[in-house]
């Protein structure tokens, strides 16, 4: 497993690539070989895209009430969560939140909503736009969305108003894509990600980890990444929420995890990977290991339904370990 691990690492660094099967191989490391296997994650992106970490924060402007069905969502309105419902904030709230995050470090504002997409002519989308004008009027932060799907009218209207990046999950792999969601297809998600792409606006697409599916099925969902050729990879790592579909999944170990981010790092060596929910729960006193493993992004703050912790922690942590911000 070592000859492997520095035999791909130093490919990968002199612009080569990692195969299917060579993935399948690493993914079966463990002990110290995970370690060996972090490292050169680490070395990988220190040459493809240095030591800045890009952080990203959200506001769940329209939270609960979605008629999708994600096993792992608890806004989902097929489950029964304790998850606090609203419908969309004021815009001068969305709009402080932004300033404050801006202030805190971050260097993304991200508007969230519940639902399964967004229509032109929807009240809510107005606000949106609005929101967007104010933030970019006010803050020096990059714009981005996460609306759900859409249409090549909206995503228009968004990078009219200052939206660089937009993000649209696809949660999983397509092979295990319908034990998660059965309400909308993946190639619907896909659909979105393509005109986001076509408009000339990066694209925002990860999913998360530990849903239950196989090792092999988050290779193949890395490599679908790599195929669509996203901007931003943002990796959840399930937290369990009772009263969803997955409340009782058992946790990846830590080592799993941090084994994942670096898969993913040597499959997309140059992109921007990021952590985004469930490291806090998952990695406890770990977290730092990840940004030591290809991860060069952080999503900061609270998240849509769950807190995060103090931006000023994450920020030392990034000092600690001799990286930027």
């Amino acid at each position: 497993m070592m000859n492997l691990i520095l035999e791909v690492g130093n490919r990968i660094l002199e612009g080569g690539e990692l195969s299917w099967e060579e993935a399948l191989q690493l993914s079966q490391a463990q002990g110290s070989d995970i370690q060996l296997l972090s490292a050169m994650a680490g070395k990988v992106r220190e040459k493809y895209v240095g030591d800045k970490v890009d952080l990203c924060s959200i506001i769940s402007a329209r939270t609960g009430k979605c008629s999708e069905d994600c096993a792992f969502c608890a806004q989902s309105a097929h489950h029964h969560t304790n998850v606090k419902q609203h419908d969309f904030l004021d815009v001068e709230a969305i709009v402080s939140r932004a300033v404050e995050m801006e202030k805190a470090g971050a260097h993304h504002f991200d508007i969230v909503i519940s639902g399964l997409g967004v229509r032109e002519d929807d009240a809510d989308f107005a606000k949106i736009l609005e929101a967007f004008t104010r933030i970019k009027a006010a803050t020096k932060l990059d714009l981005c969305a996460c609306l759900g799907t859409l249409t090549e009218g909206a995503a228009r209207k968004l990078k009219d108003v200052g939206v660089t990046r937009y993000n649209h999950n696809l949660e999983t792999a397509k092979s295990f894509f319908p034990e998660i969601v059965t309400t909308h297809s993946y190639e619907e998600r896909v659909k979105t990600i393509r005109i986001v792409k076509a408009m000339g606006m990066e694209v925002c697409c990860g999913g998360i980890i530990g849903l239950g599916e196989t090792q092999e099925q988050r290779i193949e969902f890395a490599f679908t990444l790599k195929e669509l050729d996203v901007d931003a990879v943002p990796i959840n790592v399930l937290n369990p929420i009772k009263g969803t579909r997955l409340e009782g999944t058992q946790p990846l170990n830590p080592m799993e995890v941090l084994k994942n981010f670096a898969l993913f790092r040597f499959i997309l060596p140059k992109k921007n990977i990021r952590y985004a929910g469930g490291r806090e729960v998952n990695l406890r006193d770990l977290q730092a290991l990840g940004l030591m493993a290809g991860v060069n992004g952080m999503l900061v703050g609270s998240y849509l339904t769950t807190s995060g912790r103090d931006v000023k922690e994450d920020l030392q942590m990034i000092r600690d370990l001799g990286l930027r911000v």
